[in-house]
């Protein structure tokens, strides 16, 4: 499952404290659903949610950048925990800074999961620059590695369990389960 990452994966993400997510064709499908009265809906994937409650248990805190508003990703966000939202933010390496600067760390200890143009100043800059299979053409030729699954149908539980398969705890992750 693992055998399409770089041979340097393991030894990067040992360094990974931090894993942050686009939304709009990373965790949503890329297509947006405006209700008459102006509001809108997107779907998320469970599998991405339940890799992205695995990944903050086994102690890689997470966080989301994304270029627009929503409420439905306010909701996800709190629903899965996570501390860091950062919407209304095209410039995402800036967004990308100030959270390094809170949290203290640097890009060597960052992961990110990206799909487009605006992601690409941070793929390329961090520890672990990912992009989903269906990303951009040009983002997938700059990113470290490429999920398999598509941005809405599992790519974050793919990056999120190949983090863990690098630092170690994948398995003892899974053994919960048995």
């Amino acid at each position: 499952m693992f055998s399409h990452l770089p041979q340097d994966f393991a030894e990067r993400a040992q360094q990974i404290k931090l894993a942050v997510f686009d939304v709009d064709g990373v965790l949503s499908d890329g297509q947006l659903y405006f209700m008459a009265d102006g509001s809108e809906a997107k779907a998320f994937s469970t599998l991405d949610g339940q890799g992205m409650k695995l990944l903050q248990q086994s102690g890689v805190e997470l966080a989301i950048i994304t270029g627009r508003t929503s409420k439905a990703v306010e909701h996800r966000v709190k629903n899965l925990g996570i501390n860091y939202l950062y919407q209304a933010r095209e410039d995402k390496i800036t967004a990308l800074n100030e959270l390094l600067a809170d949290l203290d760390l640097s890009y060597a200890q960052v992961a990110y999961l990206g799909d487009d143009l605006p992601d690409l100043a941070v793929i390329r800059r961090v520890g672990i620059g990912a992009a989903v299979n269906n990303a951009h053409f040009f983002v997938k030729q700059h990113a470290y590695f490429t999920t398999h699954a598509n941005g809405g149908f599992g790519a974050a539980r793919e990056f999120c369990d190949a983090l863990m398969y690098g630092q170690g705890t994948l398995d003892a992750v899974l053994q919960r389960y048995l």
